[in-house]
């Protein structure tokens, strides 16, 4: 198995504002090794969440080539797009997007909907994903019913249980207090070392970049420096 998992060489990301041609990104290239937790910083309009768009497979480069776990992504059609996104990425995003509506079991459950998964095989594969983040006692609680720190954890559930090859976790911990998000850096600093998840954070703040193997940083669409 190639211990690569992400390949990105020379992206370039451009948006047209009326005659204005915007470059998000400027010919960025990187790899990310299968298992590594890794930061992208930058200040704001740095390109990140552009970035972030393109390895989670949301939108595609304008030039350049990623690779996605030996896929290569940049010429998918938005059909291809949205089936590799459900088979090898998951996201974790500052405001949990969870149905308010319905207990953490049926959030988690969700991906596996659009996999084909048989709904005995979804309600195991849940569960489990819910103890693993410690809510093992919480799987019929509805958001409302949970704080904002087992929100996340549901969330990370929900984009763990499709085993996904990258987990992608933007700003996790910023709708959070202090003390909970600590539990969720804890929580994803466990899932990579103990379990061998590979993940990627979007992040400003240097508390959370300073706990991760390697710092990608930004500026002005170009890959400032990468420790």
């Amino acid at each position: 198995m190639n211990d690569i998992v992400i390949e990105a060489r020379d992206l370039v990301k451009s948006y047209q504002m009326g005659e204005i041609e915007v470059h998000a990104l400027a010919g960025v290239s990187f790899d990310i090794q299968r298992g590594e937790l890794l930061s992208i910083m930058g200040p704001s309009g740095a390109g990140k969440s552009t970035l972030m768009n393109i390895l989670g497979c949301l939108d595609l480069p304008t030039g350049g080539d990623y690779i996605l776990d030996g896929e290569h992504v940049s010429d998918l059609s938005q059909d291809e797009l949205a089936d590799i996104r459900n088979r090898k990425v998951g996201f974790v995003f500052q405001s949990f997007n969870l149905l308010s509506r319905s207990s953490a079991l049926a959030n988690v459950t969700l991906p596996m909907r659009y996999a084909g998964v048989s709904n005995a095989e979804r309600k195991e594969r849940a569960t489990k994903a819910l103890q693993s983040v410690g809510l093992g006692d919480r799987i019929y609680h509805r958001p409302t019913e949970l704080s904002g720190g087992q929100q996340q954890r549901v969330a990370i559930a929900r984009a763990l249980v499709n085993h996904p090859a990258i987990l992608m976790a933007d700003e996790p911990t910023g709708n959070l207090d202090s003390k909970s998000g600590r539990e969720i850096m804890d929580l994803l600093l466990s899932l990579n070392r103990d379990q061998g998840v590979t993940v990627i954070v979007v992040t400003h703040d240097p508390e959370v970049s300073a706990q991760t193997d390697r710092i990608i940083t930004l500026k002005d669409g170009v890959l400032e420096k990468a420790v």
